[in-house]
């Protein structure tokens, strides 16, 4: 690659182009159809015989007198907006920039209105409306150099500097494949991450088992599993002192175990879903009670890890096996009828398309599986981090969670290909029709007491889509529902007394009418959670003096080898 010019005209063209070929090499070939499709589908729009234009003939009159006020307001006082990417003052100071930013947000509402008024059938509308503010997203004149004031700013104030050094941070996540969200030189998994004292008691080319040293003199009788997704890393329970569900559980008075999956890669390809339910669940259930000699175990479980922890459930009990005394069930989809927009990229030929590439990887890259959910929110997740690092050449501040959110596993192909088949498009869980380790999964038969937390701004698993579990499981339900979304939601400290939680509302309607029965509390769901563990049995023993056992020794500290496998 040739050298960067000294030209700052020359650096402004030079680096809108990297960034565009950035763009085109770190979003997966799926994702870059979303443009095609778009315009397939406002052309589909243009054809189709609008029985009534009433509604477009307004939205385009309505946009012709915004426009013709906001020629009027360039003369004037620039306008005020509430969209964060043109709050800067120096969008407001100087008329044309003012001009190119509400001329930007008109045009969008305008768009957004027509794709809200197309005639078209429900899931065809929402991927228009998706793919139409896709493109809106991507066109914002504050993610181009010509455009964005700020970036003309630094360029100037820096002597072209910031262009040198949004050059360096673009050519680095490049050859890494995915954009820069936090300082990563600030964190290091089992130095500032994980870092809960435990050892590894138990490892197999699945997981390895860690258990926790206790903190309290005496411990619940019941052991506590927590299965979390293997789409991700464990130590999102585990960020920090203080900011950690494991710590908070150990505190709590239980003896904690976690499962830490492995980072696959190709040789993993013909490992299954019943695996993963049967040599990783239901195997770590069996070592937890041999370890702890307790005939049951309070599991707790996110996400995926949840929809693998029904499985399992329903494979023990149709083996009479009954060693589960309790679930947590953490934003977890069971009935998958409504995956949100998530279902945007589950139509079976795209479906056939994207497997037929991963079955010749042997794994589904965890980096495109990340794209896919920072597509669910670009702004947030994508352009901010394009104008931030690149443009303005900064490094983004220190965050844990997105440390963690840049940090993917991948998924072993036939596992994942049975996942998205079997459950997101057949919805087989629900209807129990779906076969794991040979067994027909019947929910119903699960009789154990269930804990239900989910997010009220949840976008991969929509709340109302999880509540219908509580309805699938055949033990008593008990159902909570956190402010914020997919990981704040879950990840809320006690101590930091922020968003609320809603309770107590009533089971076995519709998922409305037990947020219009609920009561709502300030603070943070982690302490009803605690109660409702220790309702469940809080018998006490001893804490061990040791971890592991004569069968299963220590083998080496927490946070263990497989979470430090990075792609």
């Amino acid at each position: 690659m040739n050298a960067p010019s000294n030209d700052p005209n020359q650096l402004f063209k030079e680096l809108t182009e990297q960034t565009e070929q950035m763009m085109a090499r770190l979003s997966h070939p799926d994702h870059l159809a979303s443009i095609e499709k778009l315009t397939e589908a406002w052309t589909q729009l243009a054809s189709t015989q609008w029985h009534d234009p009433t509604q477009w003939v307004e939205n385009l009159t309505q946009f012709q007198r915004q426009q013709m006020n906001l020629w009027q307001q360039m003369m004037g006082l620039p306008t005020e907006t509430q969209d964060r990417r043109f709050k800067s003052e120096h969008w407001e100071d100087q008329p044309v920039y003012d001009f190119i930013a509400q001329s930007y947000l008109l045009v969008s509402d305008m768009m957004s209105q027509w794709a809200e008024a197309a005639p078209v059938e429900d899931k065809d509308k929402e991927k228009l409306q998706f793919y139409t503010q896709a493109y809106i997203d991507a066109m914002s004149p504050s993610n181009f150099a010509a455009t964005n004031p700020e970036v003309l700013k630094e360029a100037m104030e820096s002597g072209g500097q910031s262009l040198l050094n949004g050059w360096k941070n673009l050519l680095g996540d490049v050859e890494k494949g995915r954009i820069t969200m936090t300082d990563e030189a600030a964190f290091q998994v089992g130095e500032n991450l994980a870092i809960t004292p435990g050892q590894v008691v138990f490892k197999n080319h699945l997981f390895e088992l860690i258990q926790y040293t206790p903190s309290t003199p005496e411990v619940n009788a019941k052991p506590m599993l927590i299965v979390p997704p293997c789409i991700n890393k464990f130590y999102i329970l585990d960020l920090g002192k203080g900011n950690s569900f494991i710590e908070y559980s150990v505190a709590q008075g239980n003896t904690v175990f976690v499962v830490s999956w492995v980072n696959p890669d190709a040789s993993y390809a013909d490992t299954s879903w019943s695996d993963y339910v049967d040599q990783g669940v239901i195997q770590a259930t069996k070592i937890v009670r041999e370890i702890t000699a307790s005939k049951k175990i309070n599991a707790v479980s996110w996400c995926v890890g949840g929809t693998l922890l029904a499985c399992a459930m329903a494979v023990m009990q149709s083996r009479r096996d009954s060693g589960i005394n309790s679930a947590t069930f953490l934003t977890t989809l069971l009935d998958f009828s409504d995956p949100g927009q998530l279902g945007l990229f589950l139509e079976p030929d795209e479906v056939d398309r994207r497997e037929a590439a991963f079955r010749k990887e042997g794994y589904f890259s965890g980096k495109s599986l990340a794209l896919g959910f920072n597509l669910l929110r670009s702004n947030d997740l994508i352009w901010s981090y394009v104008v931030n690092n690149y443009l303005k050449g900064k490094t983004p501040p220190p965050f844990d969670i997105l440390y963690w959110n840049s940090d993917p596993t991948n998924l072993p192909a036939e596992m994942y290909a049975f996942y998205i088949r079997e459950l997101y498009l057949n919805n087989k869980l629900k209807d129990g029709q779906l076969e794991v380790c040979g067994k027909s999964i019947d929910l119903s038969k699960v009789k154990v007491p269930c804990y239900f937390l989910s997010a009220l701004e949840d976008h991969i698993a929509p709340w109302k889509a999880t509540f219908e579990g509580t309805q699938l499981l055949g033990g008593k339900a008990t159902f909570v529902l956190g402010g914020s979304g997919h990981i704040a939601g879950v990840i809320n400290p006690p101590h930091k007394n922020k968003r609320n939680y809603w309770s107590d509302g009533e089971l076995g309607q519709s998922a409305d009418h037990w947020l219009d029965t609920a009561q709502s509390h300030p603070g943070s769901w982690w302490t009803h959670w605690s109660a409702w563990v220790k309702a469940q049995g809080d018998s006490q023993v001893a804490a061990p003096e040791t971890l592991g056992s004569d069968t299963y020794p220590a083998l080496y500290p927490a946070p263990g080898e497989y979470v430090k496998v990075r792609i």
